[in-house]
């Protein structure tokens, strides 16, 4: 197996991390993170939302945690937010849903993390290929992020 688009990205930024292969499709949350070892709080989606006119940012939350639309849009100082489009995820991120993650991307996409994410030592996120998953310690994975708002949004 070629290492995945985000185990590169990660290992360019010297962030250690391992890849975990799923024996087959994932259906669920909680299959995801019985297969990883994992409560399904440890799972981090990577969900993209369009606001404006054609920006986007994306937003890191654990399990199955929702996120708050009042606080995002308060947050985004913006009256409209919606999900982005598979179109558009895809040509924001050069990934499709259910792969996305914030490092390995076509073009910079600013990332808000929820604060759940902080609450967690181990997580567990998209790869840039589905059925395969990145595992890294939280402390390295806000460490590779740099600048990303951790907020509450939830």
């Amino acid at each position: 197996m070629n290492p995945p688009p985000v185990s590169i990205a990660l290992t360019k930024l010297g962030v250690p991390h391992r890849i975990f292969q799923h024996p087959g499709p994932v259906h669920s949350l909680e299959q995801a993170a019985a297969e990883r070892g994992q409560t399904p709080a440890q799972v981090i989606r990577s969900i993209v939302f369009r606001f404006a006119a054609d920006e986007f940012v994306m937003v890191l939350i654990t399990g199955a945690r929702q996120v708050s639309w009042p606080a995002l849009r308060k947050f985004l100082d913006a009256n409209r937010v919606t999900l982005a489009k598979p179109e558009e995820v895809l040509q924001v991120t050069g990934y499709e849903i259910g792969a996305v993650a914030p490092f390995g991307l076509p073009q910079p996409v600013r990332v808000l993390v929820d604060e759940s994410i902080i609450r967690q030592t181990e997580v567990s996120l998209g790869s840039g290929q589905r059925s395969v998953t990145i595992i890294l310690q939280t402390a390295d994975l806000l460490r590779a992020l740099g600048n990303a708002d951790v907020v509450n949004l939830g």
